[in-house]
């Protein structure tokens, strides 16, 4: 008996110290990554062709999910220091209105070129057949600002345009060029 008694005593304390070794991650978890987290768990998946970095396949989430929540604010806070506020605010405004539906709706994202220092990235709106392409780099000295997205389409048919150079479909080819 007093055995039985000792093995479910360890049993409890092995699970207490687990339970709390999980419990003191979560509180020590950086806001950023628990929001992050949050917002993963409640926008679809998005699919992915080509080679992103880890800083660049997350800034295009959040880009599709500011689109799809329509949070102008946020997408413009992701702006690069190359525009002004005024340019950033003006591109988020007009890519909110030009694609929100779409991005509510399954996306796939298509990464072109490395991405140690910028990549451009071609978005794929099944819902719309829309297509988007934005530009990424690393932003400041160094790039110690992390990941930002080109923002200066204030012209409401630029924001909306088509790449003319991107594939129709994600993961196809280009267009023979020329007549």
């Amino acid at each position: 008996m007093a055995r039985r008694w000792k093995a479910a005593t360890a049993a409890a304390l092995v699970a207490a110290v687990a339970a709390s070794g999980a419990t003191l991650w979560w509180l020590s978890a950086d806001d950023a990554d628990l929001r992050y987290a949050d917002d993963y768990a409640a926008h679809q998946p998005l699919r992915v062709v080509g080679y992103p970095s880890t800083g660049s396949l997350r800034l295009t989430q959040e880009v599709v999910w500011r689109l799809a929540d329509g949070s102008r604010g946020k997408l413009a806070s992701m702006a690069t220091s190359d525009g002004s506020a005024t340019e950033a605010n003006a591109t988020a405004a007009n890519w909110v209105h030009s694609f929100q539906q779409g991005a509510t709706g399954p996306v796939t994202a298509e990464f072109h070129g490395e991405a140690s220092e910028r990549q451009t990235v071609v978005l794929y709106f099944e819902r719309t057949r829309q297509v988007k392409q934005i530009n990424l780099r690393l932003d400041g000295n160094g790039g110690e600002d992390g990941w930002k997205v080109r923002m200066r389409e204030t012209d409401p048919q630029e924001a909306a345009s088509p790449p003319t150079w991107a594939p129709a479909t994600p993961g196809g080819t280009l267009p023979p060029a020329g007549p």
